[in-house]
């Protein structure tokens, strides 16, 4: 029975995949590296630790890796932040966690200060119980770093199989393999599918709001919360 939820937050929670992956091609072009859109966007739900070496030699890295990450903060924060919204459903299915008893957890590659501005964003801030951003993580995902410090902050009194992880990417869904964490996929970060099912998801949703309509019956809810015979593993 899980006893926590551990939800990624770009692309699970908020909008924000896109607009992550125009800051980053921005910021490399900025740097003199002009990559396609889509290469970037496969890449987001890392951070920029994991994103970089993908498009940069390592002596690139060495020399330009901080400054180039400084930059697309900044501009993430004064260009595409505001443009950042919330799926549907995302507070009343923490509600509906919430009302069962069950804690809920962030774990995003963002800054602090980010996650903050993502919580209210969200309407979430009085709902989480527990937050880790990229200052709690030496690296990110796909590393299992973030998930392994959401699980140390839930406590002693939660076992890693009573938790259960929600995110959007492979990224996501590899890194909670590698914490041994059960993890379901949604769909509204826009990776495929298959993708989402081949890095391990055991069940897959629209969204929030797809999550919430069948939040008894999904592999979040506590055993006496499921409806007897009901089953379901994806949604559009």
């Amino acid at each position: 029975m899980p006893k926590a939820i551990i939800f990624d937050i770009d692309g699970t929670l908020l909008d924000s995949v896109d607009l992550h992956a125009q800051a980053w091609r921005e910021a490399l072009r900025h740097f003199g590296h002009d990559v396609p859109f889509d290469q970037i966007r496969s890449q987001i739900g890392k951070g920029g630790d994991q994103l970089l070496p993908v498009f940069l030699t390592k002596r690139e890295l060495d020399s330009m890796q901080k400054e180039i990450e400084e930059y697309r903060s900044k501009l993430f924060k004064d260009k595409y932040l505001p443009k950042v919204k919330p799926f549907p459903g995302v507070r009343a299915l923490f509600e509906e966690i919430g009302k069962n008893g069950q804690k809920i957890a962030l774990a995003s590659s963002a800054r602090g200060d980010e996650l903050e501005h993502y919580e209210r964003i969200a309407g979430i801030e009085d709902l989480v119980q527990v937050e880790t951003s990229s200052a709690d993580a030496k690296r990110s995902k796909p590393h299992p770093d973030i998930f392994e410090a959401a699980l140390d902050r839930l406590g002693e009194g939660i076992e890693r199989e009573e938790v259960m992880v929600v995110g959007d990417s492979p990224h996501d869904a590899e890194a909670a393999k590698r914490a041994q964490l059960a993890v379901v996929g949604v769909l509204c970060g826009g990776f495929p599918e298959q993708q989402l099912r081949d890095a391990g998801c055991i069940a897959i949703y629209g969204g929030p709001e797809d999550l919430l309509n069948h939040y008894r019956e999904s592999p979040i809810a506590p055993e006496r919360a499921r409806q007897a015979g009901a089953g379901r593993n994806l949604s559009r």
